[in-house]
């Protein structure tokens, strides 16, 4: 629940023009086995993530990432794509890919962080313009480094650690 300007006993029509279709994200969580580190990783996209970008994320993670990389995918079709399984049998040496089950977005440690962002720094701010939004969610993630307990606990949420 939100306050908002909206007259008393009157239901506020907010209008946003928001459109998922317009922006995208690619999102993970970098953590140690005991989630005593972490560190929470976007990349936007105008449009729908299809496999090239998808791939270039990967190939970039490559790039900055030494150590062994477990990914917990949802069923979306990018990434069951022939391209990203292609890319992804190349990778595999570094590279290990658990599938979460269908329709679990409980499980998915990236949820409660998009709601967490969507409550804090996104709350009754329409945005005309889609550029405005990927700077506000990478000041909410840098609020996040700088305070790791709420972290832990989008982890500890999805029972995944």
């Amino acid at each position: 629940m939100r306050a908002t300007w909206a007259p008393r006993g009157r239901t506020p029509v907010v209008v946003e023009p928001f459109n998922w279709k317009s922006l995208s994200a690619i999102g993970l969580v970098l953590t140690t086995p005991t989630a005593s580190r972490l560190r929470w990783v976007l990349a936007f996209h105008r449009g729908s993530i299809r496999a090239p970008q998808l791939v270039r994320f990967l190939n970039a993670l490559r790039r900055h990432r030494r150590k062994k990389v477990l990914l917990l995918w949802d069923r979306l079709p990018v990434h069951r794509s022939r391209r990203v399984t292609h890319v992804v049998k190349g990778h595999r040496a570094w590279l290990q890919i658990e599938w979460l089950p269908a329709y679990a977005p409980e499980l998915n440690p990236l949820e409660p962080l998009w709601d967490y962002v969507d409550d804090t720094t996104l709350a009754n701010t329409p945005l005309e313009d889609l550029t405005h939004i990927p700077p506000r969610v990478r000041s909410a993630l840098r609020r996040l480094h700088r305070c790791p307990r709420v972290g832990r606990g989008f982890l500890k949420y999805t029972g995944l650690f």
